[in-house]
């Protein structure tokens, strides 16, 4: 097959993690199948001169290459338009010089200029959805839709979600939840539409405790003043948004009370909202350790754990959502601590044995986990790490986008 040239817009950048664990190890291995790619990024200013010539590392052994506009928080609304309009302005000079088969969106801004492609120049259209993205902006905070902008906002995304999944080509979503969920939609014709479910996976290779630097790991030990008896559960992530960081601290804070050798890694930036949150329930200094690792230093953070903690706000957008913490989590053994409600993360844990799930955070469900935690680990490392095989790897992900593609430009 001769090589496809696909453009791939993402308004994540490609400095930021997202884009290096859930973009660049996709295409990279579709180039495989004949695919060449363009990807154009909005990067954050502040990350773009550090992390650009890490990505070009990534992507030079491949047929892709990478165009950045640079992304704007402020002023809100008005930043987003501007960018918007930077998008679809490189993008058409992209489609003036490359000729693109396909253009590949992920949602939000990407899919208006992805849109807008099709009926302009006639390209297939994968519709990426990921997540419901205007939910999510209400979900999380960041639109309140009593202002009237941030209302008018979500109705008009809500509209363009409606036109994608009626004029695209074929669609991705995140999980099964989110699967049925568009499918029950009856305002869409032709039901159901062309959806593969892919959840976001993780590079079994990189997430595997038997790769881990012992050296190094004798190093990060000792500057994180990790006892060789501690109990560590951690938190991957920024925290915030979507993450229920109260109810994460509270929970600590109870471990903290009946397990005194325990205490708590956040592999995270915000180190000094996980302080205040920390003060506000009563969790001291020394219980606390935060780092903020580098993608290939997180596996081995990751490998202090007796557990990992994840508490997610249980909400509508949320049923399309896959963490990414969960697929590396689970690759490297370690068992969960979850709530329900999140896409399918707790099916998944209840299939392959892999922690346990919060239907509540009260108290005496609190109680009940820190019972089973003290009572001793029932968990399999390596039976956890197969599941993350079955359901996240890398390659079944690449296989199915694979399978998307030569659907789309047979």
């Amino acid at each position: 097959m001769a090589d496809k040239k696909i453009l791939f817009i993402s308004y994540d950048g490609m400095t930021d993690p997202l884009g290096q664990s859930q973009v660049i190890p996709y295409l990279s291995n579709l180039t495989k199948a004949g695919y060449s790619f363009t990807i154009l990024s909005c990067d954050k200013p502040e990350k773009y001169p550090a992390g650009k010539a890490y990505v070009e590392k990534l992507i030079a052994p491949f047929p892709i290459n990478w165009v950045s506009v640079p992304y704007h928080k402020n002023p809100p609304v008005l930043s987003s338009v501007y960018d918007y309009y930077a998008l679809k302005k490189v993008a058409k000079n992209l489609q003036a010089t490359n000729h693109f088969d396909m253009v590949h969106s992920r949602p939000g801004l990407p899919t208006l200029v992805a849109l807008y492609l099709k009926k302009k120049y006639g390209l297939k259209f994968l519709n990426d959805i990921r997540g419901f993205w205007a939910d999510e902006r209400v979900d999380g905070g960041m639109w309140n839709l009593k202002n009237p902008v941030f209302n008018w906002l979500y109705h008009f995304f809500k509209r363009h979600e409606y036109n994608c999944l009626i004029n695209e080509d074929y669609a991705i979503c995140l999980t099964y939840k989110g699967r049925d969920e568009i499918h029950n939609r009856k305002n869409i014709p032709g039901q159901p539409i062309p959806l593969e479910v892919i959840p976001c996976s993780v590079d079994l290779d990189l997430f595997d405790e038997k790769n881990i630097d012992q050296s190094l790991k004798a190093k990060f030990r000792n500057e994180l003043n990790i006892k060789e008896g501690d109990f560590i559960i951690s938190y991957l992530g920024s925290i915030g948004g979507w993450y229920l960081t109260d109810e994460m601290m509270r929970f600590c804070k109870n471990v903290g009370d009946r397990i005194p050798h325990a205490k708590f890694l956040f592999i995270s930036p915000n180190s000094n909202d996980i302080i205040v949150a920390a003060a506000k329930y009563g969790l001291t200094a020394e219980k606390l350790i935060i780092k903020q690792g580098k993608r290939h230093e997180v596996p081995l953070l990751l490998s202090f754990s007796n557990y990992a903690l994840f508490f997610i706000k249980q909400c509508y957008s949320k049923i399309a959502s896959s963490p990414t913490k969960h697929a590396e989590i689970m690759a490297m053994g370690i068992p969960v601590i979850t709530n329900s409600g999140i896409g399918d993360v707790a099916e998944i844990v209840a299939k392959y044995n892999a922690g346990y799930v919060v239907s509540d955070f009260t108290d005496p469900t609190f109680a009940s986990v820190i019972d089973k935690i003290i009572a001793g680990n029932p968990f399999d490392k390596m039976a956890i790490r197969h599941g993350a095989n079955d359901f996240y790897s890398l390659e079944t992900a690449v296989e199915r986008y694979r399978k998307v593609y030569d659907k789309i430009l047979k």
